[in-house]
């Protein structure tokens, strides 16, 4: 046995994992299941602050990344992909496979995106039918100000569609005062449930939007438009994983009952940079710090794979290293729902300090002390 520290997948807390055994019924027919799977959507409206309707979709988050962007495109609409991480680029994809242009605007990975750079950019080009937002880029951790972005493109009649897959309950979302039009999230992340369900908030101006196309979406189960009328019909279009579905509303529900869940990632996450940055390490981004992953560069003489070989050999924890443009170069420690919590980050950093040292890297400050002395001084302030 193991734990997984990683950004995603998360560990999953017991009532999560018992809900999953519940009674399975016909989700096709039972119309209380129906009414369920309505109250859940209606939670994760409430939890993020929105009066725009929610959808559960049968299928891991990057679904709910390609439904929107399947939903929204048409032949030929040119499509802003904001570009400063693997993830953002990867936007483009989506847009070229159903018929779009995508435009990227590159940034320098390293730095959060420069909103008033942005803003100058479209004072001289706005001819954009959407824009594609990451919030948390989980490759290298880097965090966008979507609070500024989104309100910013609304502006110029840029519909947005927000992948906060990796940020959401991690980091403040409130969809309404954002102006955010379609949010992307996914269950195994901050919300810590098993991996398997995406969801989206979609709002008046995206769903008009989708039912004003002048031609049909080239997809069945990344379109979102297959769940009109779902409650009044009785009907989905297709058979919803039920099991996976009370797995995630006990998830939300702890989220609901726990109201310090931001400052908990906020307080775990600050620890874990100063303790990084305390032992000589140096933290990938230069800007942009998110309250869900922290990333580091590997040091001089040793490899990713070592680390992670040993960290997880001789500790039995797991955590990540990335991929793309980042492959073999950085570290990541995902602190992120059940994650982030002292006990555990302060293991992972046990175990850092340990396999380091044997791998002969010179640290300048034990991890796992600094962690929590930074804590405890929080605590303290607090009292």
């Amino acid at each position: 046995m193991y734990y997984i520290m990683t950004p995603g997948p998360t560990q999953v807390r017991e009532n999560v994992r018992l809900s999953r055994s519940l009674t399975c019924t016909n989700p096709d027919l039972d119309p209380d299941f129906y009414t369920y799977y309505k109250e859940t959507c209606e939670l994760i409206s409430s939890l993020l602050h929105t009066r725009n309707r929610s959808l559960i979709l049968g299928g891991e988050g990057i679904l709910g990344l390609e439904a929107a962007c399947a939903t929204l495109t048409e032949p030929d609409d040119r499509v802003l992909v904001l570009d400063n991480g693997v993830f953002g680029k990867g936007f483009a994809d989506f847009v070229k496979i159903y018929g779009g242009d995508p435009v990227l605007y590159t940034a320098d990975y390293r730095h959060t995106l420069d909103v008033d750079a942005l803003e100058i950019y479209l004072k001289k080009d706005h001819d954009f039918k959407y824009a594609t937002v990451v919030h948390c880029d989980t490759p290298s951790g880097m965090l966008n100000d979507i609070s500024r972005i989104c309100p910013l493109l609304k502006q110029y009649g840029i519909l947005t569609v927000v992948d906060s897959v990796s940020a959401m309950f991690g980091e403040e979302i409130r969809v309404d005062d954002f102006d955010i039009d379609i949010l992307c999230g996914g269950s195994q992340k901050a919300l810590s449930a098993p991996p398997g369900l995406a969801f989206v908030t979609i709002s008046p101006d995206a769903d008009a939007a989708m039912h004003s196309r002048k031609t049909p979406v080239s997809s069945f189960y990344a379109n979102l438009l297959t769940f009109d009328n779902w409650y009044e019909n009785q009907w989905f279009p297709y058979t919803m994983p039920v099991s996976d579905i009370h797995g995630l509303r006990a998830a939300l529900e702890n989220v609901k009952n726990d109201p310090y869940i931001l400052n908990r990632h906020a307080r775990i996450s600050e620890a874990s940079r100063a303790a990084v940055t305390a032992a000589g390490l140096r933290l990938h981004q230069e800007t942009g710090f998110s309250n869900t992953v922290t990333v580091f560069d590997v040091p001089e003489g040793v490899s990713a794979k070592d680390i992670l070989d040993a960290v997880l050999q001789k500790y039995h924890i797991m955590l990540a290293g990335s991929f793309d443009v980042l492959a073999g170069q950085v570290i990541r420690l995902g602190h992120m729902g059940e994650n982030a919590r002292p006990e555990k980050m302060a293991a992972v950093f046990h175990a850092l300090d340990q396999v380091l040292t044997s791998l002969g890297v010179a640290l300048t400050a034990g991890m796992e002390d600094v962690f929590m002395q930074y804590l405890s001084q929080g605590a303290a302030k607090d009292a």
